[in-house]
């Protein structure tokens, strides 16, 4: 027990901190092993844009200067990308940090965070350390119900959260589903849709809920750089709402959260949409791949639209898999933390890397 767990707020005896998926380095430091490959933390495989490295390193000399700490120039192009006032959009360090923002600016005790079973764990992280009451209804095939999240729907209820591709199962709701449902909620509520892998997304019917923020003044969409466009460890992400929301989330946003090299970086990126073609189209045949391969072994999987599939390894144990997967030199993520013990989340990596993850399971499932 920790000694001094009385002197902490409310709520935070029982939260349990992020688990992040394991590094390559500190892998292969524990078995001494070298060559590992990491398909645990939704990266790009390609990497960056050639325009992000030779604008960072451009940007070199102006490291001992703090950087813009509104970001002028990145909020300007978000703006023009998304049609938007430049006035309504929020910069966050990753888009976590604007998860928690929402949290700190609009939850606390006596105020009610609803969100889906098997949803992003920051959503219920975030609001359980401002002291929020939790309210998670019921999944539908893997997947967001909002039918049974509008039933969940109180006088206490302050935000509403859903992630479009979810995290961690890749499921996705149609353009009509969403919509009708944000046209129930109460303009005193706010809705939060998290489209952090929004640009890997093909379907015909999966919608750009940024298009809808005229018609929903309570509405947040959050959006990043580190998946798609490969910025992981620069850390930037960004919020659209209306002015006013962005007004009250920029009073709890904290000086200068995205350091200079992201912002010159996330700018090189948006430049770059050649590369998000590319990385689109690795990540499909990718998907394919993998979704073969578990066909191949006899494994179910959750149909995904991300760069990431929950693979199903019927009664074993996630976490047992995973760690025999450590010994070949493959880094997955068990979820069980999400209450899926029997699943595994693997990125989609590039072809010698999902062959790798395809061989190594079927050795350690010894099929």
């Amino acid at each position: 027990m920790n000694r001094f767990i009385g002197l902490a707020v409310p709520g935070l005896a029982e939260l349990k901190p992020y688990v992040p998926g394991k590094p390559i380095a500190e892998l292969e430091r524990e078995l001494g092993i070298s060559g590992s490959v990491k398909l645990a933390s939704n990266e790009n495989p390609l990497g960056v844009s050639p325009l992000v490295t030779q604008a960072i390193s451009q940007a070199f000399p102006e490291l001992a200067r703090y950087p813009d700490g509104g970001g002028y120039a990145l909020r300007q192009a978000l703006a023009v990308k998304h049609t938007v006032d430049p006035a309504g959009i929020t910069l966050g360090n990753g888009s976590n940090d604007v998860l928690d923002m929402v949290a700190r600016a609009f939850l606390g005790p006596e105020r009610e965070s609803l969100f889906s079973q098997y949803a992003f764990a920051v959503y219920p992280l975030s609001s359980q350390a401002v002291g929020a009451d939790l309210v998670q209804a019921p999944a539908r095939d893997f997947g967001h119900d909002l039918q049974a999240m509008a039933e969940r729907i109180s006088e206490r209820t302050r935000v509403i959260w859903i992630a479009n591709p979810n995290n961690p199962t890749g499921t996705w709701l149609p353009q009509s589903e969403l919509r009708a449902f944000l046209e129930q909620v109460p303009e005193r509520i706010i809705v939060v849709i998290d489209e952090a892998y929004t640009e890997y997304v093909e379907q015909d019917e999966y919608p750009d809920a940024s298009t809808w923020l005229v018609d929903f003044p309570n509405l947040i969409v959050t959006r990043t750089f580190s998946k798609a466009y490969g910025l992981a460890s620069l850390r930037v992400g960004y919020g659209l709402s209306h002015p006013d929301l962005a007004d009250l989330l920029n009073r709890v946003r904290q000086p200068f959260n995205v350091n200079s090299l992201a912002q010159v970086a996330a700018l090189a990126a948006l430049q770059d949409q050649a590369f998000i073609a590319e990385s689109v189209q690795v990540n499909r045949a990718g998907m394919q791949q993998l979704c073969a391969g578990f066909a191949q072994l006899g494994l179910a999987f959750i149909p995904s639209v991300g760069n990431f599939v929950a693979v199903d390894l019927g009664e074993r144990s996630g976490v047992a898999v995973d760690r025999a997967l450590l010994q070949e030199g493959c880094i997955t993520r068990p979820i069980g933390g999400y209450g899926m013990p029997h699943h595994l989340r693997v990125s989609v990596g590039l072809n010698s890397e999902n062959t790798r993850l395809l061989s190594a399971l079927a050795k350690v499932l010894k099929l």
